[in-house]
């Protein structure tokens, strides 16, 4: 006799089974990412060249978003492969949380980049310094190319893939950050308003450090075990406790294993004339399909221990 739960588990094998047969989204824009890559590192040199012999502190901070840009999608990428580990007896819930990790370190980066360039910008308000404003339009002009051309690169992954389409939004972030660079510079020939560099610095750091505030408490709350930002605790206890046979569920834990996988602990109180493996099967099917919970661990109590 097959066991109701014993069931599930081998329809979710037979699921994964299948899945093998269909590369993962992020499996199939590694390579234009590995692309989106060498392009960011070529950029920030040429950036970072460009900012030295222009004095322009605006095309050294644009040099140093896309540079921190490049790095996060290295380490990205490192942390997908370390992802696709299978489970081991040292890390029996596998090595998905790599790439949370691996997003931590970026962000807390991008946080540091962030308040060091508005250090700098704020020294050149009160120190200015003579700025070229040719060389700051010619290389943000060629970083507005290549901005555009990673984030083409990423655009058609990132409508099947969160983690590709933060890696596209950050292209077109960097895109318009070029665009108020070749603005700046425009001003600075134009006018002589050197002042536009400092200020257009302030304005992509605040941008670098709006991103890393708004993105690292997320992660932090994942790697907390803290309960998934979709989920209802009480909501899900409710739809528990409707169930035939159920009279009580307490000692409810619901955490995530990783970016997309959410996983439930609780302690479910029987009917004594229920059958528990009908009553795990029904449990586990509607915590899958109507909370999206693929882990679930149940702990069963006859109402007689009191």
């Amino acid at each position: 006799m097959v066991r109701p739960h014993t069931l599930i588990l081998k329809q979710r094998g037979h699921i994964i089974g299948n899945n093998q047969h269909h590369a993962h989204p992020s499996e199939i824009g590694e390579r234009r990412l590995w692309w989106a890559v060498s392009a960011n590192i070529l950029l920030t040199l040429a950036q970072v060249i460009g900012g030295l012999i222009s004095n322009s502190l605006s095309l050294i901070a644009d040099a140093l978003h896309n540079f921190s840009d490049a790095a996060s999608m290295l380490i990205a990428l490192v942390a997908i492969r370390i992802g696709r580990k299978p489970p081991d007896q040292l890390k029996t819930f596998g090595y998905k949380r790599a790439e949370t990790i691996a997003a931590l370190i970026n962000l807390t980066t991008l946080i540091i980049i962030g308040l060091y360039l508005c250090y700098e910008a704020i020294m050149r308000f009160i120190a200015p310094e003579e700025i070229e404003g040719w060389t700051i339009v010619i290389v943000a002009g060629f970083a507005l190319i290549v901005d555009t051309f990673t984030a083409l690169l990423t655009y058609s992954q990132s409508k099947r893939s969160m983690n590709i389409k933060a890696v596209f939004l950050h292209n077109v972030t960097d895109a318009l950050a070029s665009i108020g660079v070749i603005i700046a510079g425009t001003l600075i020939l134009l006018y002589g308003w050197t002042w536009t560099d400092a200020a257009m610095t302030l304005l992509i750091s605040g941008y670098v450090l709006r991103q890393g505030f708004k993105e690292i408490p997320k992660v932090i709350h994942l790697l907390m075990e803290g309960t998934p930002e979709h989920i209802d605790i009480d909501e899900v206890i409710a739809a528990m406790e409707i169930q035939y046979g159920v009279i009580n569920v307490h000692h409810v834990h619901i955490w995530q294993l990783d970016e997309r996988c959410n996983a439930l602990e609780a302690h479910v109180v029987l009917d004594k004339d229920v059958n528990m493996d009908s009553l795990k099967f029904n449990l586990k099917q509607m915590l899958h399909d109507k909370f999206q919970i693929e882990h679930s661990t149940l702990e069963f109590e006859n109402d007689q221990c009191g």
